[in-house]
């Protein structure tokens, strides 16, 4: 049975917030792609490095480029976790909720009951995405069970939080693993949207946004390339990565045998 989740809308105060502006009113992109983005937030993150109890677990598809460059950055092992934002129906850019691979379910009751969403409309968009879900189970992991991360340190990365629905998904699912730590670690995100990790039901034990403009709009605004990534290139930065920690595994070994 899915774990069912009502979540409150957050609104929050905070000061000092990055905002980047033209004189036409337009806004500058903080980042080149999520490549940048992923080396930027690696430098916020480094009392993680080379610690044996870290893992980097990104949200598909846009958070594995970053969190592919955390992990290199950390030589820490790097997974996905897969979870599904909630379109609304007709607006699927706009977050209604979200869903775990593990059933997790988190919905905006305030989203719900403006648009006048009812059950029926909600329950068959929860379908169509756990279906989905399970296609990049099979594509992704090629059969390699989920990482166990008890007991570690689990630095959760995407490419921003907009709404938050797939990373609250991703922090109340995997409390359920009993991970000594949880991180929520992302480039960009809504202010108040990135204090909501800070407190509270899905609280996290660290949180790490590097800028929080406002206004915010989209995580798409602060990305000069935010050209969407596809399932081959989420599949070969997995394979990239594990191949390059294989290979530095390797040569440790080396190195204690002639040592």
């Amino acid at each position: 049975m899915p774990h069912f989740l009502i979540l409150p809308t957050t609104r929050c105060k905070r000061k000092n917030r990055t905002a980047i502006a033209t004189g036409n009113n337009s806004v500058s992109a903080i980042f080149r792609d999520r490549i940048d983005a992923g080396r930027q937030l690696s430098a916020a993150l480094y009392k993680y490095a080379g610690r044996s109890d870290v893992r980097v677990l990104a949200l598909p598809r846009g958070g594995v480029p970053v969190g592919y460059e955390v992990a290199q950055s950390l030589a820490a092992p790097l997974d996905v976790f897969l979870v599904r934002k909630l379109g609304v129906p007709g607006h699927e850019e706009f977050a209604m909720g979200a869903i775990a691979s593990d059933g997790v379910l988190v919905v905006d009751r305030e989203v719900l009951l403006a648009l006048q969403i009812d059950d029926g409309t909600l329950n068959a968009v929860v379908l169509k995405e756990r279906q989905e879900l399970e296609r990049r189970v099979r594509r992704y992991r090629e059969g390699r069970p989920a990482p166990r991360v008890e007991g570690c340190v689990v630095i959760v990365v995407d490419d921003g939080l907009a709404t938050g629905s797939t990373m609250r998904a991703a922090v109340n699912a995997l409390k359920q693993e009993k991970p000594a730590r949880i991180v929520v670690a992302v480039p960009v995100a809504a202010p108040s949207v990135c204090d909501s990790f800070r407190h509270g039901e899905f609280a996290a034990d660290q949180v790490v946004c590097l800028h929080t403009p406002e206004p915010f709009d989209a995580v798409s605004v602060w990305y000069a390339d935010f050209a969407q990534t596809t399932d081959n290139e989420v599949q070969s930065l997995l394979a990239a990565h594990a191949g390059a920690t294989i290979r530095s595994g390797d040569t440790t070994r080396q190195s204690e045998t002639t040592a």
